[in-house]
């Protein structure tokens, strides 16, 4: 309990935090990290039973010093009201997290089994909730002044993180320095980023935006070495590069085109664009590099083939998720462990779900496998599966959602598969992201907030996956 407590209170200020000395970022951001570390050392010894009065004072005490209600209560009711008249009914069972009446049978094996002994003891043999009991702030940036859409750590890296934001830039912050610093801020869109990628290598990425122009960095210069224009002169939503040859990127933009970009030449290759309908929010390749998913804004799911040596792209599988809810996110994964061989998707649509599917054959085709309730209908909310679940009992993901949260979901669990809740943010959370061990998450929000939460250490763990 004293853990929810210290992220209520925390969020509680966090709310208020854009009010707080409006022209002096870095006091802002020392102030909300010397409050959370405060509330961690003040709840060893504070009284429970103070703590709702206390809230309820702080609270009070903000609202009349900023002359602001931010009260998340009322946000919350603000937000149910204004979508009453939504096209899909919500109740209040609706948000809770529960799985669908899928049986564990008909999950076809697709996490790890009990019987899985030497991967459990690389991790210590702790539960599920032990490994992810994330509840301490690292740090916070916020360098941003817009949403900050994508977060995205560099490959096998724990300190470098890429934040995308509406603002029109992208930074990279070291999240392990003495102390966590931004190293470089791009600037070169017109308009708000939407999407990023990180090459293989790290030493390059690639970013798109509503100004219709894709920009290749490179990270060491902090230079922009390259900038193509949408061929169509559409807004660009999202992009990627594939995973086998850097020099090619796959973009979605708001006219329902996938397109295949020779970022090094800047030529769309003939044949590397496809129609999808809609606007493409999300895309994501496997680890091949051959086989690519593409949503869109209609709900709908759409898998091709990408063609190497030709930049050339094949449609093959159509699924839709839920009609006229965007897809704003799609993860891919295989799972390579003896106990779990399917390669899984993860799905955020904008009909209050995170989907699940197991991918079923060589072209693409999906079979949900489970559902979980978030409360999702408008904003770019995404999520990630957890980088090495594949050596545990068991698998977590973790999500944004739209009610402030983030939410671990272990996906073998029956019943309520919620395991840890972060409230750190006073808006929606759209990014996520784990560096690659999985001692620090990064989270952005709506208000261009990023919190880097860290693991709490617990007597008995592998050291692999302990925060230094």
């Amino acid at each position: 309990m004293a853990t929810v407590w210290q992220q209520q209170v925390f969020a509680l200020d966090a709310r208020y935090n854009a009010h707080r000395a409006p022209n002096h970022p870095n006091f802002r951001t020392l102030y909300i990290r010397r409050r959370s570390q405060l509330l961690r050392e003040y709840s060893r010894t504070e009284d429970p039973t103070f703590r709702k009065q206390y809230l309820k004072l702080r609270g009070l005490l903000l609202q009349q010093r900023y002359g602001v209600n931010c009260d998340q209560n009322s946000i919350r009711s603000r937000s149910i009201s204004a979508k009453s008249s939504s096209r899909i009914s919500e109740s209040p069972e609706s948000f809770r997290f529960q799985s669908e009446n899928v049986s564990p049978q008909e999950m076809g094996g697709v996490v790890p089994t009990r019987q899985a002994e030497a991967s459990r003891a690389i991790v210590g043999g702790t539960t599920i909730a032990e490994n992810y009991a994330f509840v301490g702030v690292h740090h916070i940036f916020d360098q941003h002044t817009a949403a900050v859409t994508m977060l995205k750590f560099a490959n096998n890296d724990r300190s470098r993180l890429g934040c995308a934001s509406l603002d029109g830039t992208v930074s990279v912050c070291n999240v392990t320095a003495s102390p966590p610093h931004v190293e470089v801020v791009f600037r070169g869109h017109k308009k708000g980023v939407t999407g990023f990628d990180w090459s293989v290598s790290n030493d390059l990425m690639v970013s798109c935006s509503l100004d219709g122009t894709i920009c290749l960095w490179n990270i060491a210069s902090s230079k922009c070495l390259r900038v193509v224009r949408d061929p169509i002169g559409a807004e660009l939503l999202s992009c990627l590069f594939q995973p086998a040859n850097n020099n090619m990127v796959i973009a979605g933009n708001s006219q329902g085109m996938v397109e295949v970009l020779n970022v090094s030449t800047g030529i769309y290759p003939r044949g590397g664009s496809s129609k999808l309908g809609g606007k493409v929010l999300s895309l994501a390749f496997d680890s091949t590099g051959v086989l690519l998913w593409a949503g869109n804004n209609k709900g709908t799911l759409v898998s091709f083939l990408f063609d190497a040596e030709t930049g050339r792209l094949s449609k093959c599988r159509r699924v839709v998720v839920a009609e006229n809810c965007q897809i704003t996110c799609i993860s891919w994964r295989a799972w390579i462990s003896r106990e779990a061989r399917d390669p899984t998707l993860l799905v955020n649509c904008a009909a209050n779900v995170v989907c699940l599917f197991r991918v079923i054959d060589k072209e693409g085709g999906l079979k949900l496998r489970r559902k979980f309730s978030i409360r999702h209908k408008s904003s770019l909310i995404r999520s990630t599966f957890c980088p090495i679940m594949s050596f545990r009992q068991g698998a977590c993901v973790v999500t944004g959602s739209e009610d402030s949260c983030v939410y671990f979901l272990d996906i073998e669990r029956e019943g309520k598969a919620c395991v840890n809740k972060l409230q750190g943010h006073a808006c929606p959370v759209l990014g996520v992201s784990f560096n690659y061990d999985e001692s620090l998450l990064a989270t952005s929000d709506n208000q261009g907030l990023v919190i880097i939460w860290k693991r709490e250490k617990r007597p008995g763990s592998a050291a692999g996956f302990q925060n230094s």
